[in-house]
């Protein structure tokens, strides 16, 4: 069930209703029956998987509750790590790293024919096995006891508003709410609202519209030149960033309606002045994951020089092959790793040459470079992102530095559209200077906040794309 789709515009008022008149001890019921059906609507029977995973995590935490040393919690961490990883690697990376074997052993005339492993990707698996495997390390660390109430945890799991694309949550934040008893609140359900309706305008607004001009360019890249394909990856820039905050926006804003506190996922990523913040910033419960159970168990950065980096790059090359199957992902990542890594060694040069020329005077104009040149590197990011494949992207950074040419102007009302959507969002954003939507409209007059209301309305209705809803993107991953 999409957040775009008929059926959720139906489902989710209805279960709201029966929340609110439903005795506090049976929500986590309602709530945990919804969050299957939700996710049942997608490929029904991969709701096993879910069960399957949920069921192995909280036996594991319940085992490692009795072991008084992390030495004998670890063969219960070691069996919730394989098990959860094992199927995500069954489903999600199987046949790539098969096919990758393949053609590196055919170099050297070594046959290899391990049959594929025919199912389709089960929605939101990299999300929920994320979010339990959180659970599952912060019991063996002992940063918190195992959750008793099956039922509970189950809902932790697949708490339907963030279960197929986040925010991840983690276990000390979202198992206590679920205990908690929520009156029905105007103003809990306002907020809500406002960030609902806003995440719907970016997606069905500015990421859908851009959608089709990206499509046709990024789907025929041999026949379009650099300057095309430039507009197209700037447009795919602002296209996943509403796509995929829009998502976080309904996840947030619905589960606020009910009483839920979800982590904040996005802060205006774009108008970071270095790729470090871009990554405080941009998917924010993922990076912090990856901070948290990847990177700083290498290590971080209190190790030597040489081996800070090394944690750093592979730390972002394991993110990169966290978001897909395909070398263009692992590209991405390893590209972030680079950028970060020279972000770090050039610091003091580039405080140097900022002083030398001036800028350093002008804190102002020199933060606008900053962000812009950030920008510009973000966006080589993409065109690894969203290419079908390297020699793709490779291809088209080709083009964008050596092949001017006229702009294709396909579907130019798409176009006019997405534009004027774009210069709306970064305009809120300096408007806003980085609060939610909701605390912001709330610090506005009424004339003010009910103007934007309609506005919002009036271009979901009007200009949204409905007549074939596209699914999120992050859904893939």
């Amino acid at each position: 069930m999409l957040f775009n789709s008929p059926q959720f515009i139906i489902f989710f008022p209805i279960v709201v209703l029966l929340y609110f008149l439903c005795p506090y001890r049976f929500r986590w019921v309602l709530l945990l029956c919804a969050s299957y059906y939700f996710y049942m609507c997608w490929k029904a029977e991969y709701v096993l998987l879910l069960i399957f995973s949920t069921l192995i995590d909280y036996v594991m935490g319940l085992l490692m509750a009795k072991e008084p040393t992390k030495a004998g919690r670890k063969k219960y961490l070691l069996i919730s790590l394989v098990v959860n990883l094992g199927l995500l690697f069954l489903f999600k990376y199987f046949n790539f790293f098969s096919d990758s074997a393949r053609a590196a052993l055919a170099q050297f005339n070594i046959f290899y024919n391990a049959p594929a492993f025919k199912a389709l990707l089960p929605v939101g698996i990299s999300f929920y096995t994320f979010q339990t495997l959180s659970y599952s390390i912060d019991v063996y660390r002992g940063d918190m006891k195992p959750e008793r109430h099956l039922g509970i945890f189950a809902l932790y799991v697949s708490f339907f508003p963030q279960l197929v694309a986040g925010p991840i949550e983690r276990p000390q934040n979202l198992l206590p709410q679920f205990y908690g008893k929520y009156d029905f609140s105007y103003e809990r359900v306002r907020d809500g609202l406002k960030l609902m309706l806003w995440g719907f305008f970016k997606k069905v607004v500015v990421a859908d519209r851009l959608l089709f001009y990206v499509e046709a360019v990024y789907g025929n890249v041999s026949q379009h030149n650099g300057v095309t394909l430039l507009l197209a990856t700037v447009f795919f820039a602002f296209q996943i960033y509403c796509d995929f905050s829009g998502y976080s926006d309904i996840a947030i804003g619905s589960a606020k309606v009910m009483g839920f506190d979800l982590m904040r996922n996005f802060n205006r990523p774009y108008f970071s002045k270095s790729v470090a913040e871009f990554w405080k910033r941009w998917h924010i419960s993922l990076s912090t994951w990856f901070r948290d159970y990847v990177y700083i168990p290498l290590g971080g950065s209190r190790v030597p020089a040489a081996r800070w980096h090394i944690n750093l790059f592979l730390t972002f090359l394991i993110s990169g092959l966290w978001h897909g199957a395909n070398w263009t992902y692992v590209a991405w990542g390893a590209l972030h790793g680079f950028y970060f890594t020279c972000s770090v060694l050039t610091q003091p040069l580039r405080e140097r040459v900022a002083a030398a020329s001036g800028l350093a005077r002008h804190p102002r104009f020199h933060a606008f470079i900053r962000t812009v040149f950030t920008f510009f590197l973000v966006c080589l990011g993409w065109v690894f992102f969203r290419a079908a494949n390297l020699s793709d992207a490779i291809l088209i950074l080709k083009k964008i530095f050596s092949d001017p040419g006229p702009l294709f102007l396909g579907g130019f009302r798409d176009i006019m559209y997405g534009v004027m959507g774009i210069v709306f969002l970064v305009g809120f954003d300096f408007w806003s200077r980085g609060q939610d939507v909701d605390q912001f409209l709330g610090r506005q007059k009424l004339v003010v906040r009910w103007g934007f209301y309609v506005l919002m309305a009036l271009s979901i209705l009007t200009v949204g794309v409905f007549d074939h809803a596209s699914q999120f993107i992050y859904f893939q991953f």
